[in-house]
């Protein structure tokens, strides 16, 4: 789902009009309007932004789905043998993978995006 679209319908659902953001986040109403037809991408802190003018918490901006999302299961530190076939198991391996493949810079400003994430 491009991330525009999904502004686009958080806002018309809150029956804001693009000037409403404006007024609420300072980003031009043009922005705006890039962002949601696809001509934009905007950042996180930006992300942030149009989440707290559309009251919202930031993963709702990419969540699809109803209801809130549940987390997935940990792995057990006791040493219990853990579920590798979940979607959620797999998906904790792939981004292991990726993560090992950064440098520590990197890896940084990864986990700095996730915990913003994470607070919201």
């Amino acid at each position: 789902m491009m991330i525009g679209h999904k502004l686009r319908e958080l806002r018309e659902q809150k029956g804001l009009s693009q000037g409403d953001i404006e007024k609420a986040t300072g980003l031009l109403r043009c922005y705006t309007s890039r962002v949601e037809n696809g001509h934009t991408v905007p950042s996180l802190g930006t992300l942030e932004k149009y989440a707290g003018a559309l009251d919202v918490k930031l993963y709702e901006l990419f969540y699809v789905g109803d209801g809130t999302p549940t987390p997935g299961p940990t792995l057990q530190a006791s040493g219990e043998e853990a579920d590798f076939t979940s979607p959620e198991a797999r998906f904790r391996i792939k981004l292991e993978k990726l993560l090992k493949g950064l440098s520590e810079a990197d890896r940084n400003v990864f986990l700095e995006f996730a915990k913003k994430l994470a607070a919201r």
